[in-house]
């Protein structure tokens, strides 16, 4: 459960006022927002990573959190914060959702959790520079982006590439250097949060989790195609 009390009673009723609630913490710092829902601003996110990904939903009534489903799942929008450097440039690749290891027989693109959660995508910028006080560094204009016809190729593409991988049994020769614009890394808290999957002859064993992220060079196109064109 969320340490954070919601600031709207209820999702936005359209794309229209999501994008009227993004607009209007544009521009605003994290300790504006935060003081908005009487929470402390953390020094640092070495412990609380997520901490402003769960301000701005809440911020914006977003109720899907960890789920498979897209945060605004009404509207089909998926909401992601994307931390960026003095210059604007991303400083880390994007959680999109857990890698299934098991049980993927059949599984397709169309319904996969990437396509889910990609199929439209709500990002909020948020600076992230160390030069910059946490409590002082603000939320930048939102961007409402849905993949291009070669943008969901090339998703697609990587996608099938792990999950044959992963069919094959082959999930711990997958590094994060492969896949042009999506890669699988592990994703635990720790080395003892272990799953099944499935191993080179067939078997399940045990493993570290595994999640989907988008690379950089990838987000920075986004952001660079979204900016040079408004």
């Amino acid at each position: 459960m969320s340490i954070f009390p919601p600031k709207y009673s209820a999702q936005p009723r359209d794309k229209d006022e999501l994008l009227e609630r993004a607009y209007a913490i544009a521009g605003r710092s994290l300790q504006e927002l935060a003081d908005e829902l009487a929470l402390e601003v953390p020094e640092n996110f070495l412990r609380e990573k997520g901490w402003v990904g769960q301000l701005i939903e809440k911020q914006l009534g977003a109720e899907a959190g960890s789920k498979p489903e897209p945060d605004f799942q009404h509207l089909g929008i998926e909401l992601k914060t994307l931390p960026v450097d003095i210059e604007g440039k991303p400083k880390e690749s994007t959680f999109v959702c857990v890698a299934p290891l098991i049980g993927i027989q059949g599984l397709e693109w169309q319904l996969c959790g990437v396509k889910k959660k990609l199929s439209e995508v709500l990002w909020i910028p948020v600076e992230s520079d160390k030069q910059i006080p946490v409590h002082h560094r603000r939320v930048g204009m939102p961007l409402l982006w849905q993949p291009s016809p070669s943008q969901e190729a090339l998703l697609r593409q990587d996608w099938e590439e792990h999950i044959e991988k992963i069919a094959l049994g082959q999930v711990e020769q997958i590094t994060a250097h492969q896949g042009q614009v999506l890669q699988i890394r592990p994703k635990a808290a720790n080395s003892k949060a272990l799953t099944e999957a499935i191993g080179p002859d067939g078997n399940v064993f045990q493993t570290l989790p595994r999640g989907f992220y988008l690379r950089t060079g990838f987000t920075q196109q986004i952001l660079n195609s979204y900016y040079v064109t408004q």
